[in-house]
């Protein structure tokens, strides 16, 4: 069985967010996919195995499943690209638990056609602003949260770079995660910038995650009046996302480097 790992949302090596990819020609048992992304320990691991007319998706943190990751599909679909699996101009449409997802190749990279996920807006839970910001002079904008995340747009781009989160704090709330997000500064290649924090989910900070553009694309998008925008996720790696707001949809481009493959042991290819 190959492995392989891909800094997905990147130009080039060791920028971008990382994933684990497992192209499997049947599924797996879940204890032992959740077992192997532990042993990755990056932030997602992908699983994809042929179904039907296109192929079956799983994305792994190291401690749990989650319903939808940006960053593993990209690195997923530049994967099967990469060995043949998948004829170059061909879409891919993956089924997942968020329903199916198709990639294209686009001119700037691959396009992932996601559902969006717009943030509503509602109060954060207590302490969750002192955690966020901690020690840092400065207040949400506006909060609000979608189905997996919580939502916080912050006044600049210099208090999003600025955040040291309270990372144990933020663990004690159900959630996947907290999504920080502010407009970009004036001359920047970009038009927003985010931050996004999921400890407890194994992840204390993503380098790159591009489900949470399904909920900056739509809040964005309406404040700003542009359909299409840039975000630069201002992580110590970074990366930059492409997004395009269509209704219930959202599409992100983004391109992905392969960084290593390797043969996984027969004696590791069960729990």
């Amino acid at each position: 069985m190959k492995i392989f790992q891909v800094d997905a949302f990147a130009s080039k090596p060791f920028e971008g967010n990382p994933a684990g990819v497992c192209v499997l020609e049947e599924p797996a048992e879940e204890a032992w996919m959740q077992a192997f992304a532990n042993e990755m320990n990056l932030a997602e691991t992908a699983y994809t195995w042929p179904e039907g007319d296109g192929w079956r998706l799983r994305w792994f943190t190291p401690v749990a499943e989650v319903d939808l990751c940006g960053h593993a599909t990209l690195a997923a679909a530049h994967t099967l690209y990469e060995t043949g699996s998948v004829e170059n101009a061909s879409v891919i449409r993956f089924q997942t638990r968020s329903g199916e997802l198709k990639v294209t190749p686009a001119q700037r990279g691959l396009c992932l056609n996601f559902p969006a996920e717009p943030p509503a807006a509602q109060p954060l839970p207590e302490g969750l602003t002192e955690a966020v910001f901690r020690g840092i002079e400065a207040a949400p904008v506006w909060t609000g949260a979608n189905r997996m995340d919580l939502f916080i747009q912050a006044e600049s781009e210099s208090v999003v770079r600025a955040l040291r989160p309270a990372l144990s704090q933020i663990a004690d709330v159900d959630v996947r995660g907290v999504i920080v997000t502010a407009p970009a500064d004036s001359g920047q290649p970009y038009d927003v910038v985010s931050r996004f924090f999921a400890p407890r989910y194994g992840v204390p900070e993503d380098p790159v995650t591009g489900s949470a553009h399904c909920a900056i694309a739509p809040f964005w998008s309406e404040r700003l009046g542009m359909s299409r925008l840039r975000g630069y996720q201002a992580s110590p790696r970074g990366g930059l996302v492409g997004m395009n707001h269509l209704g219930d949809r959202v599409e992100l481009t983004g391109t992905a480097v392969t960084i290593f493959q390797a043969l996984l042991n027969s004696r590791a290819s069960r729990v």
